[in-house]
């Protein structure tokens, strides 16, 4: 059986360098591969491209990775939730690049699965798609999207084995399946490292064949961003 464990999160990050291209999963603060944006944070590596959902909050996720000016060019849905992500795209600091939610995940799902490209509907008629090639299919307009190339994906999981097998916890999911497998090399950190042969294959999301290392991350803060609760009766 191929074991891919390495001890801890330094291991895991070997090969890391300035100029590099991230994938980072999560929604929001759910399922963000929190050890890995700290190790990241601790190397102070710059002039990074980081392919995620969104910005993380100022004092966290990869709002971290902001606060060091560590990043040169974010690749997002959503950054509704950071300050200093407004604060250094409207000042010229930080390139931005904003693509509808749907088209990142299959922009993710193309590189996994090996595709150059695909066809979406979405952003068609719209600044999204200017500069880029459009077709029709059965009368309707698409636009053509390549698929993203990244040096290393890192993704969050709740349980995981020797050999790479990955099992997602509720809204934890998200972007994680479609990102794991979708850079050169593919970090997951996992709450539960188990040995191989544990979990039930039917319970399996990724298969080990898409993951390169994996580690048991130490600790998760699991923070939220907008907690809301209901005024006590």
């Amino acid at each position: 059986m191929i074991r891919k464990t390495v001890p801890n999160v330094t291991e895991a990050l070997i090969g890391i360098k300035d100029n590099m291209t991230f994938m980072l999963g999560g929604f929001g603060l759910c399922g963000i591969p929190e050890n890995a944006i700290a190790e990241l944070v601790k190397l102070n590596i710059k002039g990074l491209t980081c392919i995620s959902n969104n910005a993380g909050v100022d004092d966290f996720g990869l709002g971290l990775l902001l606060q060091k000016k560590q990043v040169k060019k974010m690749v997002s849905s959503y950054v509704g939730e950071n300050d200093e992500f407004e604060r250094q795209m409207l000042s010229g600091e930080l390139d931005v690049e904003l693509i509808p939610q749907g088209t990142l995940a299959e922009r993710c799902r193309a590189a996994q699965g090996g595709f150059p490209a695909i066809y979406t509907p979405a952003g068609y008629g719209t600044e999204v798609a200017e500069g880029k090639e459009t077709r029709e299919f059965n009368g309707k307009m698409y636009v053509l999207e390549h698929a993203f190339e990244a040096d290393f994906a890192f993704v969050k999981a709740w349980k995981g084995d020797e050999a790479g097998n990955l099992i997602f916890k509720g809204t934890a999911r998200n972007f994680n399946p479609c990102m794991a497998g979708a850079a050169k090399i593919t970090v997951a950190e996992v709450e539960e490292l188990v040995p191989a042969g544990t979990l039930d294959p039917d319970q399996v999301h990724i298969p080990g064949i898409f993951v390169q290392r994996i580690f048991q991350g130490e600790t998760y803060e699991k923070r939220i961003e907008q907690r809301t609760v209901r005024k006590k009766l």
